[in-house]
């Protein structure tokens, strides 16, 4: 058996890559890093029984990963993590809302429009607040909140005009500069710095976001959202807090892991989604409608690792509970791999 794992941007190797390569190493699988630049890339992919690539939501990790997954998935037909089912929507917004609202999924009601003149039509009857988001975009940087027609109106002009970058929404609402952090801003521009004098990119994510405009409806009264994480019939889950004076949650850091406040609908809901869709491995954002009944906003198959570690247990498809700390990678390789008795190392 023999695993294959791609490096992450730049080349490297993070911590995230490095514990898959922890487990193998523990139950004696062996496991070969890969890169699509080597010169004998596409050899070593047909020698594998499963090929991993952790992209991310950068533009160039999606340019490679839409090319190169199918490929290696549908007509090499070698196993992948993520396999096309579970990532040909990630970070994409719109693929998102019109693949779970199709199947009636109680996904957050949206308004996408393709057409500028459409767009300023709806707006005329919209009932505010919206919140206006990209398509892609994480931690709440591409989520602004449009309080009035003006601003609605304003903000569809820009995307049919311009357009905006990815963290540069041009409105005080913007993350950024609404929770401005003087620290985080010069550890930014550190790192910048650095990147330019290793010739890297230091603006990954590059791509004009124009000619389309997304609303979704606004739920107050939320001052968290649940984050359900699906791993084959596996359920983790923790709260997430909004900032002070906010209703954005994701990129808070705010987070609360008493299991017994959880919502078990959010749970059978992302279990029962993640059954139907055949999703490998999924993040869900949950928040509560007016009518108090669950309703998420988005979905995303990778996510950080250690607030998962952190809950004390998971839900399996019955909702029996089961205590313990588990890393991601652990059940993502037990499931692709059809290894039940795979074993967990102490990591960190």
């Amino acid at each position: 058996m023999l695993v294959g794992i791609h490096t992450d941007r730049y080349g490297r190797f993070f911590h995230y890559l490095e514990r898959y390569e922890q487990i193998l190493d523990f139950n004696n699988i062996d496991h070969i890093r890969l890169d699509i630049n080597q010169h004998n890339f596409w050899e070593k992919v047909a020698q594998l029984d499963l090929f991993i690539f952790r992209w991310r939501h950068t533009d160039d990790h999606h340019h490679l990963a839409q090319t190169i997954l199918p490929i290696i998935e549908k007509d090499m037909g070698i196993k992948c993590f993520p396999n096309q089912a579970t990532c040909w929507h990630y970070d994409d917004k719109i693929r998102q809302y019109y693949l779970l609202k199709n199947y009636g999924f109680p996904i957050i009601d949206s308004w996408i429009f393709w057409e500028k003149k459409d767009a300023l039509l709806w707006i005329e009857d919209a009932q505010f607040p919206l919140v206006f988001k990209l398509r892609r975009g994480a931690g709440s940087s591409n989520v602004v909140l449009m309080k009035n027609k003006h601003q609605a109106t304003k903000m569809i002009h820009l995307m049919f005009g311009k357009g905006a970058m990815s963290e540069k929404i041009p409105t005080m609402d913007n993350v950024r500069l609404r929770h401005f952090n003087i620290k985080k801003e010069i550890r930014r521009l550190g790192g910048n710095i650095l990147r330019k004098i290793r010739g890297e990119d230091p603006q990954p994510a590059w791509q004009i976001n124009k000619n389309y405009v997304l609303f979704q409806k606004y739920l107050p009264n939320n001052n968290y959202d649940t984050r359900v994480v699906i791993i084959g019939e596996r359920a983790f889950a923790f709260r997430r807090f909004t900032r002070a004076e906010d209703f954005r949650a994701s990129g808070s850091g705010k987070l609360d892991m008493n299991k017994d406040l959880i919502d078990l609908r959010c749970v059978k809901l992302a279990l029962e989604i993640s059954r139907k869709m055949g999703f490998q491995s999924m993040a869900y954002d949950f928040l509560m409608a007016d009518n108090n009944e669950p309703q998420f906003c988005e979905i995303s198959y990778t996510y950080f690792d250690e607030p998962v570690y952190s809950c004390p247990g998971y839900w399996d498809s019955s909702l029996t509970w089961h205590e313990g700390y588990y890393w991601p990678p652990y059940f993502q390789l037990m499931d692709a791999l059809e290894l039940p008795g795979l074993q967990q190392p102490d990591m960190v």
